[in-house]
């Protein structure tokens, strides 16, 4: 862990005011002026040696474009010793940037994010992978697409403009498209990237979200898409590189892909 004094906090502007509140679906408020607060939820499970660097380089990216921020970890019982190393970044960035929730044992994605929410103070919420595989400098290129179009989500796609994915083999990256592809055709959901987890959420919306959405595992981040254009929110898209984890192996295996379609079939009655 890298001394204290190399990574001493800046403080960060505060945002600027929202103008309105939102009531409901139809009722939109004015947010050209960008979020006062942006709070990142991380899900960690075994990502000991990928946290340090995922929260400099957010902390970084936040200080650079001035934005008010918060990160919350949420972590499932990592035997590693994630919770440690989570512990120590509260130390060297304040435990009012840096907020460790962990639960007891793995209980999902989902549950997760309704977790980390409890305890987030921010207007805006961003959800991203902690094995590196998303880079924060995007983060910033949502918030400036967001103010561009007053939009409820902003996602992150690999498959539009100069998106791409980096560190897979042709069998990877076949699953993916297929699956993105397959999606597409039942669901028509109007959105590039639909198994991604790199998004820009109000934190209402993403709230509303949570309460419809009924999917487990690869599904849920589908779900999440479909149910917001069911609901009438907007989404906004940002092309950004994907990069295969840097340490730990990949969660994904047979088991998940049988339950992903099987999930898919589920949405696509549901739906």
């Amino acid at each position: 862990m890298a001394a204290r004094g190399r990574f001493r906090f800046r403080p960060v502007a505060s945002g600027r005011r929202r103008l309105a509140g939102r009531a409901g679906c139809g009722q939109r408020r004015d947010m050209a002026a960008g979020p006062r607060k942006v709070s990142v939820l991380l899900p960690t499970y075994e990502e000991r040696h990928n946290l340090p660097l995922v929260v400099w380089l957010l902390v970084r990216a936040f200080q650079e474009s001035g934005y008010n921020f918060e990160i919350i970890i949420i972590d499932d019982g990592s035997p590693d010793g994630t919770q440690e190393v989570a512990k120590q970044l509260e130390k060297i960035y304040g435990s009012d940037k840096i907020l460790l929730r962990p639960r007891e044992k793995k209980l999902g994605l989902g549950t997760a994010y309704i977790h980390g929410m409890k305890y987030a103070t921010g207007d805006f919420i961003v959800i991203m992978d902690a094995d590196l595989s998303h880079h924060p400098k995007f983060i910033p290129e949502f918030i400036r697409k967001q103010k561009e179009g007053n939009f409820d989500i902003v996602s992150g796609t690999r498959y539009k403009g100069n998106g791409g994915v980096h560190g897979w083999d042709l069998k990877r990256k076949l699953i993916s498209r297929g699956a993105n592809f397959i999606t597409q055709v039942l669901l028509r959901p109007g959105a590039s990237d639909l198994t991604g987890s790199f998004r820009l959420y109000r934190k209402e919306v993403l709230q509303k979200l949570m309460e419809k959405c009924v999917s487990k595992g690869y599904v849920f981040q589908i779900e999440m898409i479909v149910r917001a254009r069911q609901l009438g929110y907007t989404i906004g898209e940002v092309p950004i590189s994907f990069v295969d984890r840097v340490y730990g192996e990949s969660k994904l295996g047979g088991n998940e892909i049988v339950s992903f379609l099987k999930g898919l079939l589920t949405l696509f009655a549901t739906t």
